[in-house]
């Protein structure tokens, strides 16, 4: 296996970063990042107690009027700061996060680095245009105006799949609007989180705006869920957990923003581009090792070509190169741990008595049989009601289904209780256009599928939660709208009185 980054050194005074230093977790128990290429430790820390949550909403809390306080132009600029460290940064970011999830180098140093760099600079920019409605004299006798404030702590909570982008979509938008935040990385893959907020400092970011504790879910993520003090939950993990999280927060009145499963539907019309559609499933399907709730997981498939789709699509599967995440050559790395690819593999092999496994379907042996691995796969002949079909496996398990008529296409896509995102192949605007208007999920492709950008918003509808993350829609969640309203008239027995003072003068 390739040169590996030592992160021991790095995090060598713990996996808890409270108040803008580093430190370790007072719960006693000790947990280990695995590299899930080799299934080797790289990185043994103490998890976090509820006591370091207390801690770190303290600190979060402290540090909120201050940052609240600062003018927009202020924290714009400490936000463009911020990106220039993340940039200087990017080769180790790229490094450490390729080591703890198990992505292929290329996919960190192409997407997940870069990406995240380009939405820090994003919210500096943003963060300059706080805006509300104009004011204007809507009653006539007065003037009404739009404040956007801060809410004040966020307490989010993020996942194992992109841990630095994810990191970044839960911190940037909640301190570019004001708030402070204590964030708990998926215990997996804590360590990126760490290094983006070691990167907050560097540019100037003042200590206790950005918190990491590394914990447990059912203590450390319920106590931050729960932690009066925090008026605001961010979640992106699974839809039952999600659950749990809402629950936690009705019972304390806390604003929620929930990113939950997905299971996308990928619809080619029988007019698409066929070898553009193969291509478009193959890379949508397998990026991160399918371990993306975005990620094409049913193409649903007009019958006249259906067989030349999945023939072009085993096809092309069949050429996808497993290796080490840090060969340059390495396509598609591990999953991220074997107990997860023994979850997906689980998936597949109940699948075998209901339906045909076309291509992969196993772990691959020889010089990869110590990691996480599972090969590209390709289901058919399942049927529409079928696990596979409705339940998210979040691995590099595509099912392709067929169809008749447009109406059926788009009643089958939107036949899952999710609605993150979703896909539509047609060279025909009009059929496209529809696809657009009639499938429900939160982002709809046309002849494409995966892309995202900092402008857009990023969030579900259905089972797959509410609220956005990225662009400047994400503001709606991290910010108090308040309506100011002032009297023109300066007269004191104004006729609305009358309602009270009945008839007298």
């Amino acid at each position: 296996m390739g040169n590996r980054f030592q992160v021991t050194d790095r995090f060598a005074d713990g996996a808890q970063y409270i108040g803008g230093r580093l430190r370790a977790g007072t719960s006693g128990q000790e947990h280990s990042v695995i590299d899930p290429a080799t299934g080797e430790s790289v990185y043994t820390y103490t998890l976090a107690s509820t006591a370091d949550v207390d801690e770190a909403v303290a600190a979060a809390k402290a540090a909120f009027p201050g940052w609240a306080g600062a003018t927009p132009g202020e924290r714009s600029d400490a936000l463009h700061r911020f990106a220039g460290v993340l940039a200087e940064w990017a080769e180790d970011f790229a490094r450490v996060e390729s080591l703890q999830c198990g992505k292929p180098l290329k996919l960190t140093t192409e997407f997940d680095v870069p990406g995240t760099v380009d939405n820090t600079a994003f919210f500096a920019g943003a963060a300059r245009h706080l805006q509300g409605q104009s004011a204007a004299e809507y009653s006539g006798d007065h003037t009404s105006y739009i404040r956007r404030e801060p809410i004040g702590v966020v307490g989010s909570i993020a996942p194992w799949n992109y841990p630095l982008q994810m990191a970044a979509w839960k911190i940037l938008p909640a301190i570019a609007a004001g708030n402070t935040i204590v964030l708990k990385p998926a215990e997996l893959t804590p360590l990126t989180s760490l290094m983006f907020a070691q990167a907050a400092k560097e540019a100037g970011i003042p200590d206790g705006v950005v918190n990491i504790v590394n914990g447990a879910g059912k203590t450390v993520g319920e106590h931050l869920v729960g932690h009066p003090d925090v008026v605001m939950t961010s979640f992106t993990g699974s839809t039952p957990v999600g659950k749990r999280v809402a629950e936690i927060a009705t019972a304390t009145v806390k604003r929620l923003h929930l990113e939950l499963g997905g299971k996308a539907p990928f619809v080619v019309f029988d007019d698409a581009d066929l070898e553009a559609a193969a291509h478009g499933a193959v890379a949508a399907s397998l990026i991160n090792s399918g371990q993306d709730c975005t990620a094409a997981t049913r193409a649903y498939v007009q019958r006249p070509l259906f067989d030349a789709f999945v023939a072009r699509v085993a096809e092309l599967m069949e050429t996808v190169r497993l290796g080490d995440p840090f060969d340059p050559a390495t396509d598609l790395g591990p999953l991220v741990s074997h107990r997860h690819r023994d979850s997906v593999a689980a998936f597949v092999e109940r699948a075998r008595g209901y339906a045909t496994v076309v291509t992969g379907g196993e772990a691959p042996g020889g010089d990869l049989k110590d990691g996480a691995y599972y090969r590209p796969t390709l289901i058919t002949g399942a049927a529409q009601d079928s696990e596979v079909v409705q339940s998210e496996i979040f691995g590099p398990v595509l099912v392709a289904l067929p169809f008749d008529s447009d109406d059926e296409g788009i009643r089958l896509a939107n036949d899952t209780p999710y609605g993150l995102a979703a896909s539509a192949w047609s060279r025909d605007v009009y059929r496209a256009n529809r696809a657009t208007r009639e499938i429900k999920a939160g982002c709809v492709w046309v002849n494409d599928h995966i892309p995202i950008i900092s402008e857009m918003p990023h969030g579900g509808t259905k089972a797959s939660g509410y609220g956005k993350d990225m662009s400047a829609y994400s503001f709606e969640e991290y910010t108090q709208v308040k309506h100011v309203m002032f009297d023109n008239t300066a007269v004191a027995a104004k006729d609305w009185h009358r309602t009270i003072f009945g008839d007298r003068p």
